[in-house]
């Protein structure tokens, strides 16, 4: 009888440090995913600045885009025309 609860006991143990060990890995792959990080990083990804509205854009294609619908009876500045 004696055998069998270490048994079940060592079971019980394993299962407890798997359940531990994965609660863990969670709250570590959560840590650097805030809400203010990730608002950090697209920050970061916004390089180009519109001239008139000073709305910001990732790339150029898409500040041409937008100065184009947006502002349309402004001149294109001299760096997105060669887009």
């Amino acid at each position: 009888m004696d055998k069998v609860k270490r048994m079940a006991r060592g079971q019980q143990k394993l299962q407890s440090q798997a359940k531990a060990a994965e609660k863990q890995s969670k709250l570590k792959k959560q840590q650097g995913h805030s809400a203010t990080d990730q608002k950090k990083a697209a920050q970061k990804a916004l390089v180009h600045v519109c001239v008139v509205c000073k709305a910001q854009m990732p790339d150029p294609k898409t500040y041409k885009q937008h100065f184009e619908n947006k502002h349309p009876k402004n001149d294109l500045p001299e760096d997105l025309k060669a887009i």
